[in-house]
Protein backbone atom coordinates (compact mmCIF):
# COMPACT_ATOMS: atom_id res chain seq x y z
CA UNK A 1 0.00 0.00 0.00
CA UNK A 2 1.45 3.74 -1.09
CA UNK A 3 2.10 5.83 1.92
CA UNK A 4 0.75 9.38 2.15
CA UNK A 5 4.15 11.12 1.69
CA UNK A 6 4.45 8.29 -1.90
CA UNK A 7 1.82 10.15 -3.62
CA UNK A 8 4.38 13.54 -3.94
CA UNK A 9 7.57 11.31 -3.95
CA UNK A 10 5.93 9.93 -6.87
CA UNK A 11 5.74 13.13 -8.51
CA UNK A 12 9.31 14.72 -7.54
CA UNK A 13 10.35 15.75 -11.14
CA UNK A 14 6.96 17.33 -12.06
CA UNK A 15 6.97 21.06 -12.77
CA UNK A 16 2.94 21.13 -12.95
CA UNK A 17 1.07 22.89 -10.33
CA UNK A 18 0.74 20.97 -6.87
CA UNK A 19 -0.23 23.43 -4.73
CA UNK A 20 -1.26 27.25 -4.12
CA UNK A 21 -2.01 29.80 -1.27
CA UNK A 22 -1.89 32.70 -0.09
CA UNK A 23 2.01 32.39 -0.17
CA UNK A 24 2.68 31.37 -3.27
CA UNK A 25 2.88 28.31 -5.19
CA UNK A 26 4.76 25.03 -5.34
CA UNK A 27 5.17 22.34 -8.33
CA UNK A 28 5.67 18.63 -7.18
CA UNK A 29 8.93 19.33 -7.80
CA UNK A 30 9.38 22.52 -5.74
CA UNK A 31 6.88 20.60 -2.80
CA UNK A 32 9.13 17.52 -3.37
CA UNK A 33 12.70 19.40 -2.45
CA UNK A 34 11.09 21.37 0.09
CA UNK A 35 9.90 18.82 2.35
CA UNK A 36 13.12 17.19 2.28
CA UNK A 37 15.01 20.26 2.73
CA UNK A 38 12.85 20.55 6.02
CA UNK A 39 12.81 17.07 6.87
CA UNK A 40 16.33 17.42 7.48
CA UNK A 41 15.71 20.71 9.45
CA UNK A 42 13.80 18.56 11.58
CA UNK A 43 15.53 15.28 12.01
CA UNK A 44 19.02 18.04 12.69
CA UNK A 45 16.28 19.45 15.91
CA UNK A 46 15.82 15.71 16.83
CA UNK A 47 12.82 14.51 15.23
CA UNK A 48 12.76 10.88 14.85
CA UNK A 49 10.26 7.88 13.23
CA UNK A 50 7.14 8.06 16.23
CA UNK A 51 7.21 11.41 16.97
CA UNK A 52 4.42 13.92 16.87
CA UNK A 53 5.10 17.24 15.28
CA UNK A 54 2.22 19.76 16.05
CA UNK A 55 1.55 22.59 12.74
CA UNK A 56 0.34 25.87 14.66
CA UNK A 57 0.35 27.47 11.30
CA UNK A 58 -1.99 29.50 9.04
CA UNK A 59 -3.40 27.69 5.96
CA UNK A 60 -0.07 27.61 3.25
CA UNK A 61 2.46 26.11 1.55
CA UNK A 62 4.53 26.10 4.62
CA UNK A 63 2.17 24.31 5.95
CA UNK A 64 1.61 21.51 3.22
CA UNK A 65 5.50 21.34 2.96
CA UNK A 66 5.45 20.95 6.71
CA UNK A 67 2.91 17.32 6.68
CA UNK A 68 5.06 16.09 4.15
CA UNK A 69 8.00 16.75 5.57
CA UNK A 70 7.05 14.90 9.26
CA UNK A 71 5.49 11.66 7.34
CA UNK A 72 9.03 11.41 5.17
CA UNK A 73 10.54 10.91 9.04
CA UNK A 74 8.22 8.44 10.01
CA UNK A 75 6.70 10.94 12.54
CA UNK A 76 3.28 11.58 12.79
CA UNK A 77 1.99 15.48 12.19
CA UNK A 78 -0.78 17.15 14.35
CA UNK A 79 -2.63 20.09 13.17
CA UNK A 80 -3.70 22.39 15.31
CA UNK A 81 -6.43 25.49 14.77
CA UNK A 82 -4.08 28.56 14.06
CA UNK A 83 -7.49 30.50 15.50
CA UNK A 84 -7.31 28.94 18.17
CA UNK A 85 -7.04 30.83 21.63
CA UNK A 86 -3.36 30.51 23.20
CA UNK A 87 -4.80 28.73 25.91
CA UNK A 88 -6.92 26.12 23.73
CA UNK A 89 -3.66 25.47 21.41
CA UNK A 90 -1.37 24.88 24.77
CA UNK A 91 -4.29 22.30 25.72
CA UNK A 92 -4.03 20.07 22.68
CA UNK A 93 -0.07 20.66 22.56
CA UNK A 94 0.46 19.39 26.42
CA UNK A 95 -1.95 16.60 25.25
CA UNK A 96 -0.18 15.42 22.16
CA UNK A 97 3.56 15.94 23.29
CA UNK A 98 4.90 17.27 20.48
CA UNK A 99 8.80 16.57 19.33
CA UNK A 100 8.63 20.31 18.09
CA UNK A 101 5.89 22.86 17.54
CA UNK A 102 6.47 24.25 13.79
CA UNK A 103 4.83 27.67 13.65
CA UNK A 104 5.24 31.24 13.01
CA UNK A 105 7.45 34.14 14.84
CA UNK A 106 4.42 35.40 16.19
CA UNK A 107 3.24 31.71 17.44
CA UNK A 108 6.67 30.96 19.00
CA UNK A 109 6.53 34.30 21.45
CA UNK A 110 2.85 33.36 22.20
CA UNK A 111 3.94 29.75 23.67
CA UNK A 112 6.88 31.50 25.69
CA UNK A 113 8.92 28.46 25.50
CA UNK A 114 6.50 25.91 27.09
CA UNK A 115 7.26 23.85 24.24
CA UNK A 116 10.73 23.85 21.46
CA UNK A 117 9.46 25.40 18.15
CA UNK A 118 10.87 25.77 14.60
CA UNK A 119 9.76 28.83 12.30
CA UNK A 120 10.23 27.84 8.77
CA UNK A 121 10.47 29.89 5.55
CA UNK A 122 10.63 27.75 1.91
CA UNK A 123 13.72 28.31 -0.35
CA UNK A 124 17.35 28.10 -0.69
CA UNK A 125 19.82 25.73 -2.74
CA UNK A 126 19.82 22.41 -3.65
CA UNK A 127 19.13 19.53 -0.69
CA UNK A 128 19.40 15.67 -0.85
CA UNK A 129 16.84 13.94 -0.83
CA UNK A 130 15.72 12.53 2.83
CA UNK A 131 17.07 9.06 3.30
CA UNK A 132 14.24 6.60 3.53
CA UNK A 133 12.49 5.28 6.81
CA UNK A 134 10.86 1.87 7.15
CA UNK A 135 7.29 2.98 7.63
CA UNK A 136 4.28 0.47 7.96
CA UNK A 137 1.04 1.19 6.56
CA UNK A 138 -0.47 0.98 10.42
CA UNK A 139 2.01 3.33 11.80
CA UNK A 140 0.57 6.54 12.75
CA UNK A 141 0.23 9.46 10.40
CA UNK A 142 -1.60 12.17 11.53
CA UNK A 143 -3.36 13.27 14.95
CA UNK A 144 -6.81 15.08 14.63
CA UNK A 145 -8.40 17.11 17.91
CA UNK A 146 -11.98 16.69 18.01
CA UNK A 147 -14.26 18.44 20.87
CA UNK A 148 -14.12 16.27 23.95
CA UNK A 149 -16.85 15.55 25.79
CA UNK A 150 -15.62 16.86 29.75
CA UNK A 151 -13.72 20.01 28.49
CA UNK A 152 -10.69 18.69 27.16
CA UNK A 153 -10.34 17.87 23.61
CA UNK A 154 -10.07 14.30 21.80
CA UNK A 155 -7.19 13.20 19.57
CA UNK A 156 -7.99 11.13 16.84
CA UNK A 157 -5.17 8.68 15.61
CA UNK A 158 -5.33 7.93 12.37
CA UNK A 159 -2.61 5.95 10.21
CA UNK A 160 -1.60 5.61 6.82
CA UNK A 161 -3.74 2.82 5.81
CA UNK A 162 -6.43 4.42 7.16
CA UNK A 163 -6.27 7.74 5.07
CA UNK A 164 -5.27 5.54 1.75
CA UNK A 165 -8.17 3.51 1.96
CA UNK A 166 -10.58 6.51 1.98
CA UNK A 167 -8.12 8.60 -0.62
CA UNK A 168 -7.90 5.44 -3.01
CA UNK A 169 -11.76 4.78 -2.99
CA UNK A 170 -12.47 8.73 -3.28
CA UNK A 171 -10.02 8.64 -6.29
CA UNK A 172 -11.70 6.61 -7.88
CA UNK A 173 -14.98 7.50 -7.17
CA UNK A 174 -14.49 10.73 -8.35
CA UNK A 175 -11.95 9.68 -11.43
CA UNK A 176 -9.36 12.28 -10.73
CA UNK A 177 -6.77 13.14 -12.80
CA UNK A 178 -3.55 15.72 -14.09
CA UNK A 179 -6.26 17.95 -15.17
CA UNK A 180 -8.19 18.58 -12.48
CA UNK A 181 -8.05 21.75 -10.08
CA UNK A 182 -9.09 21.25 -6.36
CA UNK A 183 -10.51 23.75 -4.17
CA UNK A 184 -9.26 23.08 -0.54
CA UNK A 185 -12.51 24.92 1.29
CA UNK A 186 -11.53 23.09 4.95
CA UNK A 187 -9.61 24.05 7.60
CA UNK A 188 -5.98 21.55 7.67
CA UNK A 189 -7.03 20.30 10.91
CA UNK A 190 -10.38 19.73 10.20
CA UNK A 191 -10.82 15.94 7.91
CA UNK A 192 -12.36 17.20 4.98
CA UNK A 193 -9.01 18.71 3.87
CA UNK A 194 -7.62 15.26 3.84
CA UNK A 195 -9.84 14.63 0.49
CA UNK A 196 -8.68 17.81 -0.97
CA UNK A 197 -4.81 17.18 -0.41
CA UNK A 198 -4.18 13.49 -1.00
CA UNK A 199 -6.69 12.67 -3.63
CA UNK A 200 -5.11 15.68 -5.83
CA UNK A 201 -1.54 14.18 -5.03
CA UNK A 202 -2.33 11.16 -5.53
CA UNK A 203 -4.34 12.24 -9.08
CA UNK A 204 -1.37 14.26 -9.96
CA UNK A 205 -3.58 17.66 -9.80
CA UNK A 206 -3.43 20.77 -8.49
CA UNK A 207 -4.81 21.60 -5.18
CA UNK A 208 -6.01 25.71 -4.04
CA UNK A 209 -6.13 26.40 -0.72
CA UNK A 210 -8.98 28.62 0.55
CA UNK A 211 -7.51 31.66 2.42
CA UNK A 212 -8.90 31.36 6.67
CA UNK A 213 -10.08 34.69 6.40
CA UNK A 214 -12.58 34.06 3.38
CA UNK A 215 -13.75 30.87 4.15
CA UNK A 216 -17.35 32.19 4.57
CA UNK A 217 -17.18 35.09 2.36
CA UNK A 218 -19.38 33.80 -0.06
CA UNK A 219 -18.29 36.29 -2.54
CA UNK A 220 -14.96 36.01 -2.65
CA UNK A 221 -15.44 32.12 -2.62
CA UNK A 222 -17.27 32.09 -5.39
CA UNK A 223 -14.74 34.40 -7.08
CA UNK A 224 -12.13 31.93 -6.47
CA UNK A 225 -13.89 29.07 -7.71
CA UNK A 226 -14.21 30.83 -11.33
CA UNK A 227 -10.72 32.30 -10.99
CA UNK A 228 -9.19 28.90 -10.05
CA UNK A 229 -11.68 27.01 -12.45
CA UNK A 230 -12.27 24.94 -9.91
CA UNK A 231 -13.29 21.26 -10.92
CA UNK A 232 -13.96 19.84 -7.59
CA UNK A 233 -15.57 21.79 -4.41
CA UNK A 234 -15.93 20.02 -0.90
CA UNK A 235 -17.16 21.83 1.95
CA UNK A 236 -19.65 21.99 4.45
CA UNK A 237 -23.12 22.34 2.74
CA UNK A 238 -23.26 25.78 5.20
CA UNK A 239 -20.58 27.38 2.91
CA UNK A 240 -22.27 26.35 -0.13
CA UNK A 241 -25.76 27.92 0.87
CA UNK A 242 -24.06 30.99 2.03
CA UNK A 243 -22.59 31.06 -1.51
CA UNK A 244 -25.74 30.31 -3.59
CA UNK A 245 -27.52 32.84 -0.86
CA UNK A 246 -25.19 35.48 -0.74
CA UNK A 247 -21.98 35.12 -3.25
CA UNK A 248 -23.67 34.27 -6.81
CA UNK A 249 -23.50 30.88 -7.00
CA UNK A 250 -26.52 30.41 -8.67
CA UNK A 251 -25.90 32.68 -11.56
CA UNK A 252 -21.78 31.78 -11.98
CA UNK A 253 -20.30 31.05 -14.49
CA UNK A 254 -18.14 28.17 -13.78
CA UNK A 255 -17.48 25.54 -16.83
CA UNK A 256 -14.91 23.82 -15.25
CA UNK A 257 -16.84 22.34 -12.32
CA UNK A 258 -17.52 18.91 -12.49
CA UNK A 259 -18.09 17.74 -8.86
CA UNK A 260 -19.94 19.02 -5.82
CA UNK A 261 -19.21 17.49 -2.22
CA UNK A 262 -20.42 17.91 0.72
CA UNK A 263 -19.90 16.72 4.54
CA UNK A 264 -20.65 17.26 7.78
CA UNK A 265 -24.10 18.27 8.16
CA UNK A 266 -27.34 17.72 6.35
CA UNK A 267 -27.70 19.87 3.39
CA UNK A 268 -31.61 22.00 3.64
CA UNK A 269 -33.39 20.54 1.02
CA UNK A 270 -34.76 23.78 -0.86
CA UNK A 271 -31.11 24.54 -1.36
CA UNK A 272 -29.74 21.43 -2.61
CA UNK A 273 -32.67 21.75 -5.29
CA UNK A 274 -31.77 24.81 -6.23
CA UNK A 275 -28.00 23.79 -6.63
CA UNK A 276 -29.18 20.80 -8.56
CA UNK A 277 -31.93 22.57 -10.46
CA UNK A 278 -28.56 25.15 -11.36
CA UNK A 279 -26.26 22.58 -12.14
CA UNK A 280 -27.51 19.25 -13.77
CA UNK A 281 -24.42 17.87 -15.55
CA UNK A 282 -21.84 18.62 -12.04
CA UNK A 283 -21.92 15.32 -10.09
CA UNK A 284 -23.23 16.30 -5.73
CA UNK A 285 -22.15 13.78 -3.52
CA UNK A 286 -23.04 13.61 0.14
CA UNK A 287 -20.48 12.07 1.81
CA UNK A 288 -20.43 11.11 5.43
CA UNK A 289 -18.25 10.18 8.52
CA UNK A 290 -16.92 11.03 11.97
CA UNK A 291 -13.14 11.66 12.10
CA UNK A 292 -12.85 8.59 13.54
CA UNK A 293 -13.87 6.83 10.72
CA UNK A 294 -13.40 9.72 7.74
CA UNK A 295 -15.70 9.04 5.22
CA UNK A 296 -17.40 5.75 5.44
CA UNK A 297 -20.99 6.13 3.69
CA UNK A 298 -21.71 8.20 0.50
CA UNK A 299 -24.87 9.20 -1.85
CA UNK A 300 -24.79 10.63 -5.04
CA UNK A 301 -27.67 13.25 -5.65
CA UNK A 302 -29.57 13.10 -8.38
CA UNK A 303 -33.08 14.23 -9.03
CA UNK A 304 -34.33 16.76 -6.01
CA UNK A 305 -37.71 15.93 -6.20
CA UNK A 306 -39.84 18.54 -4.98
CA UNK A 307 -41.59 16.08 -2.29
CA UNK A 308 -38.34 15.95 -0.70
CA UNK A 309 -39.01 16.75 2.93
CA UNK A 310 -35.66 15.43 4.64
CA UNK A 311 -31.97 15.75 3.66
CA UNK A 312 -30.41 13.79 1.21
CA UNK A 313 -29.56 10.19 2.67
CA UNK A 314 -25.95 9.56 3.78
CA UNK A 315 -26.19 6.35 1.60
CA UNK A 316 -24.17 2.99 1.69
CA UNK A 317 -20.71 2.06 2.66
CA UNK A 318 -17.56 3.30 0.80
CA UNK A 319 -13.83 2.98 1.51
CA UNK A 320 -13.32 -0.60 1.86
CA UNK A 321 -15.67 -0.34 5.04
CA UNK A 322 -18.84 -2.28 6.56
CA UNK A 323 -21.92 -0.33 7.98
CA UNK A 324 -24.95 -1.60 9.50
CA UNK A 325 -27.39 -0.10 11.90
CA UNK A 326 -28.04 -1.73 15.46
CA UNK A 327 -30.40 -1.44 17.75
CA UNK A 328 -29.79 -0.44 21.71
CA UNK A 329 -29.80 -4.05 22.99
CA UNK A 330 -27.21 -4.71 19.75
CA UNK A 331 -28.90 -6.14 17.39
CA UNK A 332 -29.26 -5.85 14.24
CA UNK A 333 -31.69 -3.28 13.29
CA UNK A 334 -33.59 -4.27 10.35
CA UNK A 335 -34.65 -2.12 7.28
CA UNK A 336 -37.25 0.57 7.90
CA UNK A 337 -36.36 0.59 12.10
CA UNK A 338 -34.24 2.88 13.45
CA UNK A 339 -31.05 2.41 15.22
CA UNK A 340 -27.14 3.29 15.88
CA UNK A 341 -24.85 3.30 12.42
CA UNK A 342 -21.67 0.80 13.23
CA UNK A 343 -18.74 1.01 11.22
CA UNK A 344 -16.43 -1.95 10.54
CA UNK A 345 -13.18 -1.39 7.93
CA UNK A 346 -10.16 0.14 7.21
CA UNK A 347 -10.85 3.60 7.65
CA UNK A 348 -11.92 3.18 11.57
CA UNK A 349 -9.24 4.92 13.70
CA UNK A 350 -6.31 3.23 15.62
CA UNK A 351 -7.76 4.88 18.66
CA UNK A 352 -7.95 8.10 20.64
CA UNK A 353 -3.95 9.58 21.71
CA UNK A 354 -3.69 8.25 25.32
CA UNK A 355 -5.87 6.08 25.82
CA UNK A 356 -5.69 2.16 24.76
CA UNK A 357 -5.95 1.38 20.62
CA UNK A 358 -9.28 1.09 19.43
CA UNK A 359 -10.19 -2.46 18.64
CA UNK A 360 -13.07 -4.19 15.78
CA UNK A 361 -16.36 -1.82 14.85
CA UNK A 362 -16.83 2.17 16.13
CA UNK A 363 -20.04 2.93 17.41
CA UNK A 364 -20.77 6.53 15.74
CA UNK A 365 -23.82 7.37 18.00
CA UNK A 366 -25.53 8.16 15.04
CA UNK A 367 -29.28 7.24 14.64
CA UNK A 368 -30.10 6.24 11.20
CA UNK A 369 -32.66 4.06 9.09
CA UNK A 370 -32.24 2.01 6.25
CA UNK A 371 -34.39 2.28 3.19
CA UNK A 372 -34.43 1.32 -0.29
CA UNK A 373 -30.60 0.11 -0.06
CA UNK A 374 -29.17 3.59 1.52
CA UNK A 375 -29.38 4.89 4.92
CA UNK A 376 -30.89 7.86 5.96
CA UNK A 377 -29.33 10.21 9.08
CA UNK A 378 -31.81 11.09 11.73
CA UNK A 379 -29.60 12.70 14.33
CA UNK A 380 -27.32 12.10 17.58
CA UNK A 381 -27.62 9.79 20.09
CA UNK A 382 -26.20 12.04 22.48
CA UNK A 383 -25.19 15.64 22.54
CA UNK A 384 -22.30 16.24 20.30
CA UNK A 385 -23.88 18.01 17.15
CA UNK A 386 -22.62 19.85 14.42
CA UNK A 387 -22.70 23.93 13.52
CA UNK A 388 -21.99 24.94 10.27
CA UNK A 389 -19.77 21.62 9.77
CA UNK A 390 -17.96 22.34 12.90
CA UNK A 391 -18.10 19.64 15.52
CA UNK A 392 -19.21 20.96 18.80
CA UNK A 393 -19.36 18.35 22.29
CA UNK A 394 -22.39 20.58 23.82
CA UNK A 395 -20.26 19.72 27.11
CA UNK A 396 -16.74 21.12 26.21
CA UNK A 397 -19.13 24.47 25.93
CA UNK A 398 -20.51 24.12 28.95
CA UNK A 399 -17.74 23.60 30.95
CA UNK A 400 -16.40 26.54 29.40
CA UNK A 401 -19.53 28.76 30.07
CA UNK A 402 -19.90 27.24 33.74
CA UNK A 403 -15.94 28.96 34.67
CA UNK A 404 -17.30 31.48 34.50
CA UNK A 405 -17.91 33.53 38.94
CA UNK A 406 -21.51 34.31 37.63
CA UNK A 407 -22.39 31.51 36.09
CA UNK A 408 -24.90 28.98 38.42
CA UNK A 409 -26.03 26.43 35.79
CA UNK A 410 -26.11 25.95 32.28
CA UNK A 411 -27.45 23.96 29.51
CA UNK A 412 -26.17 24.61 25.77
CA UNK A 413 -28.69 23.92 23.05
CA UNK A 414 -28.64 24.90 19.06
CA UNK A 415 -31.60 26.11 18.01
CA UNK A 416 -32.22 26.27 14.59
CA UNK A 417 -30.83 24.32 11.68
CA UNK A 418 -27.95 24.29 9.02
CA UNK A 419 -26.62 28.00 8.18
CA UNK A 420 -29.60 29.27 10.54
CA UNK A 421 -28.15 27.13 13.39
CA UNK A 422 -27.26 29.13 16.64
CA UNK A 423 -25.12 27.69 19.36
CA UNK A 424 -27.37 29.17 22.61
CA UNK A 425 -26.75 29.25 26.09
CA UNK A 426 -29.82 28.91 28.72
CA UNK A 427 -27.77 30.40 32.17
CA UNK A 428 -28.98 30.63 35.71
CA UNK A 429 -26.89 33.26 37.04
CA UNK A 430 -25.31 33.25 40.75
CA UNK A 431 -27.90 35.42 43.26
CA UNK A 432 -27.41 39.40 42.35
CA UNK A 433 -24.68 38.26 39.42
CA UNK A 434 -25.41 39.93 35.52
CA UNK A 435 -24.24 37.68 32.83
CA UNK A 436 -25.40 38.35 29.14
CA UNK A 437 -24.13 37.77 25.70
CA UNK A 438 -20.94 40.00 26.13
CA UNK A 439 -19.66 38.15 28.90
CA UNK A 440 -19.70 35.01 27.53
CA UNK A 441 -18.48 35.60 24.53
CA UNK A 442 -15.57 37.69 26.21
CA UNK A 443 -14.92 34.95 28.69
CA UNK A 444 -15.02 31.68 25.76
CA UNK A 445 -13.26 33.90 23.80
CA UNK A 446 -10.21 32.70 25.86
CA UNK A 447 -11.41 29.52 25.92
CA UNK A 448 -12.48 28.12 22.98
CA UNK A 449 -12.34 27.93 19.02
CA UNK A 450 -14.40 30.91 17.85
CA UNK A 451 -16.82 28.11 15.93
CA UNK A 452 -17.53 26.98 19.94
CA UNK A 453 -18.72 30.70 21.00
CA UNK A 454 -22.15 30.89 21.67
CA UNK A 455 -24.37 32.77 19.51
CA UNK A 456 -27.05 33.48 22.34
CA UNK A 457 -27.70 34.20 25.92
CA UNK A 458 -30.75 33.44 27.91
CA UNK A 459 -31.03 34.12 31.47
CA UNK A 460 -33.26 31.76 33.02
CA UNK A 461 -34.43 31.39 36.81
CA UNK A 462 -34.02 27.47 36.36
CA UNK A 463 -33.71 25.19 34.32
CA UNK A 464 -36.35 22.75 33.17
CA UNK A 465 -35.55 18.85 33.82
CA UNK A 466 -36.65 15.56 33.10
CA UNK A 467 -37.93 13.27 36.01
CA UNK A 468 -34.77 11.62 36.49
CA UNK A 469 -33.24 14.85 37.19
CA UNK A 470 -31.37 15.72 33.89
CA UNK A 471 -31.52 18.77 31.74
CA UNK A 472 -34.29 18.64 29.31
CA UNK A 473 -32.87 20.01 26.39
CA UNK A 474 -35.94 19.63 23.97
CA UNK A 475 -38.11 21.32 26.27
CA UNK A 476 -35.31 24.50 26.23
CA UNK A 477 -35.10 24.06 22.41
CA UNK A 478 -39.46 23.82 21.88
CA UNK A 479 -39.90 26.70 24.46
CA UNK A 480 -38.08 29.03 22.20
CA UNK A 481 -36.44 32.32 23.28
CA UNK A 482 -37.65 33.57 26.81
Amino acid sequence: MKLLHDLVRARAASGVPAVTAGDGALTYAGLDAEADRLGHRLSASGVAAGDRVALWLPKSTVAVVAMQAVLRLGAAYVPVDPLSPVDRAVQVLGDCAPAVVITTPEGAQALEGRFPTLCVTLGGGPVEPLPPVRCSPDDLAYVLYTSGSTGVPKGVRISHRNAMAFVEWAAAELRAGPADRFANHAPLHFDLSVLDLYVAFLAGASVHLVPQETAYAPRLLVELMAARRTTVWYSVPSALVLMARDGGLLTAELPDLRAVLFAGEPYPVAHLRALRARFPAVRLLNLYGPTETNVCTFYEVGEVPDDWTHPAPIGRACSGDRVWAERDDGTPSPPGEEGELVVDGPTVMLGYHGAPPHRGPYRTGDRVVLRDGDYHYLGRRDHLVKIRGNRVELGDVEAALQSHPAVSEVAVAVVGSGVEARLTAYVVSEDGCAFDLLDAKRHCAGLLPRHMIVDRVHVLAGLPRTANGKVDRRALTDAGPP
